[in-house]
């Protein structure tokens, strides 16, 4: 297990050294951040204000290391504006999280001031430059052929990128309504580090769920699977999952409610 863990970082230090390197030091900032909840008591809508950061640096790390793995397969594809354009984005967007988290304040739907309309308006645009730029790599995938690779791992890798991509831009819904819930105005519940809603709808469910299908669908095909009609049959599946979780949030349902979390405790 270890050796394989060590295979692979030396490996995707070789495809792609910039993001290995900006993905590490992500990872490596999100340890941090888990030690500030403990140490420290600022809240931000009743939770530690260090959350935030943390979900926010384990993403994009393991979105750079997750697409440092794949750019590698393609063909007459130039990484490096690639990489420049998730390293300086994302850089500037973590920064200006951790700053607002360090003052105890709002990143995300803070419009307080003209100076924080503009930040918070600034990180949209990084969200949704980052998702065309990943959307283009996906229709790469569709598009170019892959003889070396098992054609289920393809698959996977391409409905896990398009599913990525249309999750990513359902977090335009949040920013339009300035709220990640349905039913209350941010509302948090302590729920693990998710801090999901145990009372109202909740649209960083699907959020989640969507996004991540980047990195859980090839892993499942390529180690579980090893079937392409599996795999086209999982993340249809998936794909729905994550649908339903956003129609359930939108009609102001918690993804799980206080009473069956008391009974599984």
């Amino acid at each position: 297990m270890i050796e394989g863990v060590l295979n692979f970082i030396k490996e995707l230090k070789i495809r792609n050294e910039y993001l290995f390197y900006f993905g590490l030091f992500c990872l490596s900032l999100s340890i941090i951040f888990i030690v500030l909840t403990k140490l420290t008591t600022t809240q931000v809508h009743g939770v530690n204000a260090w959350f935030k950061p943390f979900k926010f640096a384990v993403s994009i790390g393991l979105f750079s290391w997750t697409m440092a793995w794949y750019c590698h397969y393609l063909s007459d594809f130039n990484v490096t504006p690639f990489n420049w354009t998730v390293i300086t984005l994302f850089g500037f967007e973590l920064i200006y999280i951790i700053f607002q988290a360090s003052k105890g304040q709002l990143s995300h739907f803070n419009i307080s001031t003209p100076t924080y309309s503009l930040l918070y308006s600034l990180m949209g645009l990084v969200a949704t430059l980052v998702t065309l730029y990943t959307a283009y790599i996906g229709l790469l995938f569709f598009t170019q052929s892959f003889p070396n690779l098992p054609r289920y791992y393809v698959w996977s890798i391409r409905l896990g990128i398009l599913i990525f991509v249309i999750f990513s831009f359902e977090g335009g819904l949040m920013g339009s309504r300035m709220n990640h819930s349905v039913g209350a105005i941010n509302d948090n519940s302590n729920w693990w580090i998710v801090g999901w809603s145990k009372t109202v709808g909740d649209l960083r469910v699907s959020h989640f769920i969507g996004m991540h299908a980047l990195q859980l669908l090839p892993l499942l095909s390529f180690y579980v699977f090893k079937n392409t009609k599996i795999t086209i049959i999982i993340s249809i599946f998936y794909g729905l999952l994550a649908t339903s979780t956003l129609v359930q949030a939108l009609n102001g349902k918690p993804i799980i409610t206080q009473n069956k979390l008391k009974e599984s405790e």
